[in-house]
């Protein structure tokens, strides 16, 4: 059994303290990336209690229920921030690689005392993978954003469409790794080769906006 308060504690308090060292976009990603944790944390209570009311037993859990708290959480602070704030496309993207980060990080630190770190290999296949998993997901979300503010086709349910793929997408890797074999390898792959995709197709995307001014 682990605490998972008195880990995030631990964690938070030294970030915490250097906000009063850092400012402008450096405070924002330390800020944003402290979110992300509490969010992991408090998506870990509602998939519990959901766990419990439901009956579902752990692996239903992590394919039914995980994905849609965890997604809807994680977007709650990106949709304030660009509801609330008139942010430049940097800074959405960033606090939501940020928010990702913070949120995968705490939960790959949650695991890795729970279950053990001594096989070296695991840990890091589980680093690129549910690691990059809720970084790219969020982020995804928020290049669809920016996408769609440009288009002035920022709607609610342009907001729910996008989230209900971000939650697919998760839910999917999840039922593929829940299973051993060729299926998780392919899940395992599935968030990094994203990550590439995503890259790549950011970059083409802002080689195009320049070449339009």
């Amino acid at each position: 059994m682990i605490y998972a308060e008195n880990i995030l504690l631990c964690i938070a308090v030294p970030l915490g303290i250097s906000l009063l060292f850092v400012k402008d976009q450096v405070r924002r990603f330390v800020f944003s990336f402290l979110l992300g944790m509490v969010i992991c944390l408090l998506s870990a209570y509602i998939s519990g209690y959901l766990s419990i009311v439901t009956g579902y037993g752990a692996e239903k859990t992590s394919i039914f229920l995980s994905p849609l708290v965890e997604e809807l959480m994680k977007v709650f602070p990106l949709l304030f921030f660009l509801m609330m704030f008139d942010e430049d496309n940097s800074s959405i993207v960033s606090t939501s690689i940020a928010i990702g980060a913070g949120f995968a990080t705490f939960e790959n630190c949650c695991y890795i005392l729970n279950y053990g770190a001594e096989n070296l290999t695991y840990v890091i296949i589980r680093g690129m993978s549910v690691g990059v998993m809720h970084i790219v997901s969020i982020y995804a979300l928020s290049l669809w954003f920016i996408l769609s503010i440009r288009l002035k086709a920022f709607t609610f349910p342009n907001v729910v469409g996008a989230l209900s793929l971000s939650m697919t997408f998760h839910a999917t890797y999840n039922l593929l790794v829940s299973k051993p074999g060729v299926t998780s390898i392919i899940g395992y792959m599935m968030p990094i080769l994203t990550a590439i995709l995503l890259s790549v197709l950011r970059s083409r995307f802002a080689l195009t906006e320049e070449k339009k001014e």
